[in-house]
């Protein structure tokens, strides 16, 4: 066999080879069967927004998160120093882009101010929201799912006024969707009490 033979060959004769080797190796896990996401508990109503010169513009803006929390996983306080991830348990998107669409559907059912939350329409603000996103997870120790937001907020003056906003809901179960839940009634609590202090001015 010549040369050139072999170099022709030698495709033909690997091909089997991988498509033996494809049953073996997994290019990717298996996907989960549900995913988490949150959901408003109140939720403007269908038809014209808010409008008009006297009430506010809150511009919802991009909110921050430390690296255990810039990911679809569900964060699991193992001790003060150990960290590990819940099984089973994915968020349909980054937490951070999750509580900031809640908190702008929350600020917007109360009907009392209009919310922009594109940073594209931040400028027509009145008033600015934006924050971190410290802990959206399950503390092991307390079996307890916690949602915890450093707010900042931003008056039309350039005014800065910062507060921390807390909730814990208890006696729940390591799994994903007892957590999820859990993790959607604190979310929606600390998105509520956000809206009611933006507001307040």
């Amino acid at each position: 066999m010549t040369d050139r033979t072999l170099s022709l060959a030698r495709p033909l004769l690997l091909a089997p080879l991988l498509l033996a080797l494809g049953g073996c190796i997994s290019l990717g896990g298996e996907p989960p069967a549900s995913l988490l996401t949150l959901s408003p508990e109140t939720r403007a109503p269908a038809g014209p927004g808010v409008s008009g010169t006297e009430q506010p513009v809150i511009a919802v803006l991009g909110i921050d998160t430390p690296a255990k929390l810039d990911v679809l996983r569900v964060p699991v306080a193992v001790s003060d120093t150990e960290l590990a991830y819940l099984q089973e348990a994915f968020w349909v998107e980054k937490p951070a882009r999750l509580f900031r669409r809640l908190v702008g559907e929350t600020i917007r059912a109360r009907g009392q101010a209009m919310v922009v939350d594109g940073d594209a329409t931040a400028t027509l603000a009145t008033v600015s929201l934006r924050g971190t996103l410290t802990e959206m997870g399950y503390d092991a120790a307390a079996s307890s799912a916690v949602v915890r937001f450093d707010a900042v907020r931003i008056d039309r003056e350039g005014k800065v006024t910062t507060r921390r906003f807390e909730a814990r809901e208890t006696g729940v179960v390591a799994e994903a969707k007892a957590v999820g839940a859990a993790l959607n009634v604190a979310a929606n609590r600390v998105a509520a009490e956000v809206a009611d202090w933006v507001a307040a001015g």
